[in-house]
């Protein structure tokens, strides 16, 4: 018997343009449909939500204000916004250490900048390895004051600083107007607490791990007061808060061939590169 093949007709090739237009267009409605969702979802229990919250929260500073040595590596991404209104992400890595109550190593590196940040207690020293510099300010004090001198004189943060000192509960407390305790997510695959805060010019957000060492995974600053709402994304990483510090771990020695300047003459020392914050394009907030 003779089978008779009948071609099928051809269709159209989707073109990887089409494809993407197709798949934004799908998650837009996809982010539409959870947000409604999620605000009914929110809507059921406000003041318990509100209160469990701010007690995951205090539970946080009261952790990691206990542990008298950390060690943790971060990624941290920060967006910036075009004239244009696209959005661009700049990313960086790097090692935070510290020993309360005064002494501090902090590297950041990213496609713009190779900086490390040292205190030993006494001298504040800010590393550009990659232009070869070095500053240095007296700054005896402790941690926390350190913090609010570079903000306050520099316009430097350390990255993570708002979760890890003692006194940063009551900071970031100050002008909240809204908690919410989403529910749980999932960070490096450690359960954890996924908490919403509001103050009139930022959207925050942390998410907590689950248990017993309930430490900040992962942070997001929401700048809605900047056109675009851009956004600072941090993700802590390799917790250690058993390993002691070496007698050398916070002093700094200039390798041979750099320079010292005066702190008003760094440059690039930030994620985002210098041309780029000279330029009309707007970021966020870091932290």
């Amino acid at each position: 018997m003779k089978i008779l093949q009948m071609s099928q007709p051809s269709l159209p090739e989707r073109t990887p343009r089409m494809a993407d237009h197709r798949s934004i267009a799908n998650k837009t409605r996809y982010l539409r449909t959870a947000s409604l969702a999620l605000l009914a979802m929110m809507a059921s229990a406000p003041l318990a939500s509100a209160q469990e919250g701010e007690k995951v929260l205090r539970n946080m500073f009261d952790y990691v204000a206990s542990q008298k040595n950390l060690n943790i590596a971060y990624d941290s991404d920060i967006e910036v916004v075009t004239p244009a209104l696209q959005k661009i992400q700049f990313t960086a890595s790097g090692q935070l250490k510290l020993s309360r109550p005064d002494s501090m190593r902090v590297t950041r590196t990213g496609g713009y900048t190779d900086a490390e940040f040292v205190f030993d207690g006494k001298t504040f020293t800010v590393f550009g390895r990659n232009a070869g510099v070095y500053a240095q300010w007296e700054a005896p004090g402790t941690i926390g004051q350190l913090v609010g001198r570079l903000r306050d004189e520099a316009g430097l943060d350390v990255p993570g600083a708002d979760l890890l000192l003692a006194r940063g509960y009551d900071e970031l407390m100050s002008d909240v107007v809204e908690v919410k305790h989403i529910g749980r997510g999932v960070i490096d695959g450690k359960d954890c607490d996924h908490l919403a805060f509001r103050n009139p010019d930022v959207d925050w957000q942390v998410w907590i791990e689950a248990g017993d060492k309930p430490i900040p995974r992962k942070y997001i600053i929401t700048s809605k007061a900047v056109t675009g709402a851009p956004q600072y994304t941090l993700r802590f990483k390799d917790w250690n808060t058993d390993a002691g510090a070496s007698s050398d771990a916070f002093s700094f020695n200039p390798p041979a061939g750099v320079r010292k300047v005066d702190m008003s003459a760094l440059q690039d020392m930030d994620e985002v590169p210098q041309a780029t914050q000279n330029s009309q394009i707007t970021q966020g907030a870091g932290k």
